[in-house]
């Protein structure tokens, strides 16, 4: 990671998202991006769009998603960007979205799910949920399971292989001494703001464990991988306290600037060599091994029944 150098994959941590999807045309893919407002996610929709793709940019901030649409246009006049509304931290928010995103009839061929929260204090979201495993995990849960049929079918009929993208980190390795804390995951007396971050980071891997698994056995032409974007400076960092910044300060030759950071992301989203790969793990554009605790089946499908009764039990 320090010296950039290329690993198996031809790319490394010092490539670019630009660099990864050098010469793909995306012309006859639609991608859905959450949280495409600011840092990677803001710069893997302006990546696809330039290589062709029509992007959905998916943000709690209307404003900041229209501009962020302006500033693509202003960019590459051709692509083709749009904006819908999603809270992730809300299941009305969630289940609207994907209401209002069937109703274009559009066809869905990537979803990337980037947006995030971290190092929050202790908060309960509108449906009674921590905001950070409600925003990083449950809203994400929600979101592709119920865009699923959607990719299924823009498989079927086009051929294209579909590709779901988790935003991991890992963080996923900093978590609560159980991995999943499913009996306290509301308990602010237990509550570590950086281990909750941890704990939902870990159950985007699981999440996409489980679902690669359940996908191969219904012999679905879809995809689902991880990523750890790298250590990234983005608005993420905005609950981060003085600890935080001595680490940054000590740590700066690790850090990735934003278009190093989206780069894995595209590389997993768009490369072709990734045909048929599901079920990794990626950091610096090249399959790694994650945690014990992430490749732990028999917690992925407890997360995956903890997740669905969850929402179940929301109105």
């Amino acid at each position: 990671m320090v010296t950039g150098k290329a690993g198996k994959s031809g790319f490394g941590s010092a490539s670019t998202a630009e660099d990864v999807t050098h010469s793909i045309d995306a012309k006859h893919l639609t991608a859905i991006i959450t949280g495409g407002t600011s840092g990677i996610g803001l710069e893997a929709a302006r990546v696809l769009g330039m290589r062709g793709a029509h992007v959905i940019i998916a943000a709690r901030n209307t404003k900041a998603a229209n501009e962020s649409k302006e500033m693509i246009l202003e960019m590459y006049p051709n692509a083709r960007i749009d904006c819908l509304q999603l809270d992730l931290s809300s299941i009305k928010s969630v289940r609207s979205f994907v209401h209002q995103f069937l109703a274009l009839n559009f066809p869905l061929n990537i979803l990337i799910n980037n947006a995030g929260v971290m190092f929050c204090p202790f908060q309960l979201t509108e449906d009674g949920v921590e905001s950070q495993f409600a925003t990083n995990h449950i809203g994400h849960f929600l979101l592709t399971n119920l865009l699923l049929d959607k990719m299924k079918s823009s498989s079927k009929e086009s051929g294209i292989e579909g590709r779901i993208v988790n935003l991991s980190s890992i963080a996923h390795t900093y978590t609560y001494t159980e991995g999943i804390m499913f009996d306290g995951i509301n308990d602010p007396d237990r509550y570590s703001d950086k281990k909750a971050y941890g704990q939902s980071k870990l159950a985007n891997l699981l999440h996409s464990n489980a679902l690669s698994r359940k996908l191969q056995e219904e012999g679905v032409n879809i995809t689902i991988n991880s990523v750890h974007p790298g250590l990234v400076t983005t608005n993420l960092f905005r609950h981060s306290g003085l600890g935080m910044s001595v680490f940054k300060a000590m740590s700066f030759f690790l850090w990735k600037n934003i278009p190093q950071g989206a780069a894995t992301t595209c590389y997993v989203a768009l490369h072709p060599d990734l045909k048929g790969v599901t079920g990794k793990y990626f950091a610096d554009c090249n399959v790694t091994t994650p945690s014990d605790f992430a490749t732990d089946i028999s917690l992925a499908d407890k997360l995956w029944d903890f997740s669905t009764k969850l929402i179940d039990s929301l109105p």
